[in-house]
């Protein structure tokens, strides 16, 4: 049973910069998707950032223009990310979430490859 434990997150001041880490255990392999998801009040869930572990590949959403910058430590099966430049819009609750299997870097795409959810960690931007 895969397991995702989330760190990081609070509030700050605009531009500031926060730092949330995500830890998955219970992976026999390597191919499947772990990412940051987040979602603001009233607003719909979109994707930050996301990794695929078999090959180390990232993607952001278009939103984050280079703020924010997602890393992975392969031995401990964990995903941070670096948020920097925050605004008030970057408000949200941010989750970590990982895949069962994904078949490559694209199938990551699809919101829909995620069966594994965190908790949730609020980040609050203040102007």
């Amino acid at each position: 049973q895969v397991q995702l434990v989330e760190s990081g997150g609070g509030s700050v001041q605009a531009g500031g910069s926060l730092r949330l880490s995500c830890t998955a255990s219970g992976y026999a392999g390597s191919r499947y998707c772990m990412g940051w998801f987040r979602q603001a009040a009233g607003k719909e869930r979109e994707r930050v950032a996301y990794v695929y572990a078999r090959d180390g590949r990232i993607s952001y959403g278009d939103f984050v223009k280079g703020r924010f910058i997602a890393s992975r430590d392969n031995a401990k099966n964990r995903l941070d990310l670096e948020m920097s430049s925050l605004q008030p819009e970057d408000t949200a609750i941010y989750y970590c979430a990982a895949s069962s299997f994904s078949k490559d870097f694209y199938a990551c795409l699809d919101s829909g490859e995620y069966n594994y959810w965190g908790q949730g960690t609020q980040v609050t931007i203040s102007s």
